[in-house]
């Protein structure tokens, strides 16, 4: 009987231990699924104009030519770095490793800052082809084209800050009269540059996303010049579907390069006030931001839908397409009153 009792204490014992090692992981993942909820958000939209005043405030600058381009940029770089979740691309723990909406929405973000990183380096901050670029800036761009999801030795947080604390110092030379080896040149030529990078990606985000039903694709590459060639041949037609696997992948990217891309235009409407009134291009600006601003609407769904063309459900991805394309259609025409206006 005594054994018996034993025996049956041990295994209370051992049910005690159980309970409690079930109740620990049920509030771990309680804990886990909050967290995956308030993480998944993608970030606010600021005031450029605000945002860049509060900056010049802090630090007692003058908001010159290019202050509130670059102090957006300085802006969007932190955002990347202090969302609710902070910057979860390189995330390896849970809940941060099984999210993929808000790692895609940060990778659109940081193509946009990369690609005027190197605008910032090699058109706004040079006077001619033949001038030195900004050390500051040159050193910024190597540090936003770090790898987006190392972890550790470094980790993509630590070079980004980096990145941001370069750019700063460019944006503090940029307003101090006794340091005139630093600017920014407001000219049609060196946006007309960037706006040119910002064609090509848009573009091929829009094929991207209005794939998601997929389509036939004739091969246009060598159309209009009769002397082109290429280096291997290519079939005449080819049929593009994104696969259903990475729709929300390419959604979620260009919600965050139109997000970025918003507020870089923004922030140009202030910077290029002059330009833009003599190459009586500021209405097609307006037009343009208000086309980003679409494509900020709230997603009510609580997935991204991919139904067909026509179909009876909802095909995110073509009307995400829909704001991108009309969008780079609108810079082309920019960048013609740019260049011709």
């Amino acid at each position: 009987m005594k054994r018996l009792f034993e025996k049956f204490a041990t295994f209370k014992s051992f049910g005690m231990v159980w309970r409690v090692l079930a109740g620990i992981f049920a509030i771990y993942l309680v804990t886990v699924l909050f967290l995956w909820w308030w993480w998944d958000a993608e970030p606010k939209q600021f005031d450029a104009k605000v945002q860049a005043e509060a900056m010049a405030h802090a630090s007692g600058d003058q908001v010159v030519t290019g202050y509130v381009t670059t102090a957006t940029m300085i802006e969007i770089a932190h955002t990347l770095l202090e969302s609710r979740g902070g910057y979860l691309s390189n995330d390896i723990a849970p809940p941060g490793v099984w999210m993929d909406n808000v790692p895609n929405w940060e990778f659109g973000a940081l193509v946009q800052l990369r690609d005027f990183s190197r605008a910032m380096r090699h058109e706004f901050s040079r006077s001619q082809s033949q001038s030195t670029e900004d050390p500051d800036l040159a050193e910024a761009e190597g540090k936003f084209f770090y790898d987006n999801s190392s972890w550790l030795f470094p980790a993509s947080e630590s070079e980004y800050r980096e990145g941001i604390a370069y750019v700063e110092r460019y944006l503090g030379r940029i307003a101090a009269s006794e340091a005139p080896d630093a600017q920014f040149y407001a000219r049609a030529d060196n946006l007309r540059a960037w706006l040119s990078a910002v064609d090509s990606r848009l573009g091929s985000l829009s094929q991207a996303l209005s794939a998601s039903v997929g389509k036939p694709q004739l091969d246009l590459a060598l159309a209009g010049d009769r002397s082109a060639s290429q280096a291997t041949s290519a079939p005449k037609e080819t049929f593009l579907k994104t696969p259903w696997t990475q729709i929300d992948d390419y959604f979620y990217q260009a919600r965050g390069q139109t997000w970025a891309l918003l507020h870089l235009l923004r922030a140009i409407e202030i910077d290029f006030a002059d330009v833009l009134e003599d190459k009586n291009a500021r209405v097609s600006l307006a037009q343009i931001i208000r086309e980003l601003e679409g494509s900020q609407q709230m997603l009510w769904s609580p997935m991204v839908l991919n139904g067909g063309g026509f179909g009876m459900l909802a095909n995110h991805s073509l009307v995400m397409a829909s704001y991108v394309s009309r969008t780079n259609a609108a810079l082309n025409d920019l960048r013609t009153l740019l260049a011709d206006g």
